[in-house]
């Protein structure tokens, strides 16, 4: 699995956060999804990875600043074709590991409460990830749970 720095320009990479964006708004109500388009993924702020094995893009994820010690994990999705074969586990990681480079001390995510994100909130359990309140600019809603890890 090659994970690399993307500029959201390929057709592959939009047809997964399009599929990303249907299963939030499949999933949750609108007024509870967090999930970023295509151009604000785009912002300076983020750093969005695609992972791919040959010409094939199996997953992506993204890694936002909130200030200089603290990031947030956005955008983790496994393309359908691709699900239980680890490559969630092995974003996951790069992006962990890239806070760490940056230096920063902790690093959240939202994502949402239903039965349909438990994989989601079993994975990031098992790196560590705990449950806390809102952080940033989230507020209290019964359709996201917020997750962080000291680094």
């Amino acid at each position: 699995m090659d994970i690399k720095i993307d500029d959201l320009t390929g057709p592959e990479v939009g047809d997964l956060i399009s599929e990303h964006l249907q299963g939030m708004f499949e999933n949750s109500p609108p007024e509870s999804i967090h999930a970023l388009g295509l151009e604000q993924l785009r912002r300076p702020e983020i750093t969005f990875w695609s992972a791919w094995e040959g010409n094939e893009l199996l997953g992506c994820g993204a890694l936002k600043e909130l200030d200089g010690e603290h990031g947030e994990l956005k955008s983790m999705r496994t393309s359908s074709a691709h699900l239980r074969k680890g490559v969630a586990r092995r974003m996951l990681q790069h992006i962990i590991d890239e806070a760490k480079n940056r230096g920063y001390k902790r690093l959240s995510l939202e994502t949402g409460s239903m039965l349909a994100f438990e994989p989601a909130k079993k994975l990031y359990e098992s790196f560590g990830f705990h449950y806390c309140m809102p952080f940033a600019d989230y507020e209290d809603d019964p359709n996201s749970v917020f997750m962080t890890m000291e680094l």
